[in-house]
């Protein structure tokens, strides 16, 4: 399978935020720039999925790069997010006016970024096969506010939640659930990757409920997630 490649600037707040998300799946590979005419070499020459770029670089400014980027035939289509300060409009008409696909405000929201990176690079669900088990699930919008309900099966990309109130295709919710045996809690953003509803199920031996796929599962909570499911398969 051809990895994804994803551009950014040289910014540690963004990278660590990316890499703590779905971009540390073996699919992507991250490639860092330091300036914005070392973006634009690596535009050319790696022919990225995506690239976030901020607004101020030494050498070459964002807006002045990204306009370089739309107006070459071969690269126009590559996704350049720009990341700025929403407080200034100045700054905000700059990116626009650059022709860029999207912005990023500082400081950085995660549910932002992963929605407008979902948006571009197409995630989908993560086709491993999933183990059975019920768990008590609760699951929220707002990080203080949980609903409960169970899951159907799981695997280390996701979970399959049963409700017959499911959220909306792309919803970005915060979850946890606890392993049994194990008493390890596991706790992360999520969002909806797929719907099924009882009216036109899209697997039927499935009840009403959401398929949902992790965002930001630390590396310990997947280790745990992969031992929970093979010990059950024992």
């Amino acid at each position: 399978m051809e990895r994804k490649k994803v551009v950014l600037a040289d910014d540690v707040e963004l990278f660590l935020m990316l890499e703590n998300t779905f971009f540390n799946r073996e699919e992507f590979e991250m490639i860092t720039a330091r300036s914005g005419l070392e973006v634009l070499k690596v535009i050319r020459e790696a022919k990225p999925d995506l690239v976030f770029m901020d607004l101020d670089m030494p050498g070459m400014n964002g807006d002045e790069c990204c306009r370089v980027v739309k107006m070459d035939d071969l690269n126009r289509h590559v996704p350049v997010i720009m990341v700025t300060g929403g407080e200034r409009k100045e700054a905000v008409e700059r990116c626009r006016n650059a022709g860029c696909d999207g912005i990023v405000f500082r400081p950085i929201n995660r549910g932002d970024l992963l929605a407008v990176s979902m948006k571009f690079l197409q995630v989908q669900e993560r086709g491993a096969q999933r183990f059975t088990t019920r768990l008590t699930v609760n699951y929220g919008v707002m990080s203080s506010e949980f609903l409960k309900v169970y899951s159907m099966d799981l695997n280390s990309g996701g979970i399959f939640l049963s409700t017959d109130n499911p959220l909306e295709i792309n919803t970005m919710f915060y979850m946890e659930f606890i392993l049994p045996e194990t008493d390890h809690t596991i706790r992360c953003q999520a969002r909806v990757a797929w719907v099924n509803q009882l009216e036109s199920p899209k697997k039927p031996q499935l009840p009403a409920g959401m398929g949902v796929q992790f965002l930001s599962l630390s590396q310990a909570d997947k280790e745990a997630i992969e031992r929970y499911i093979k010990t059950g398969e024992q």
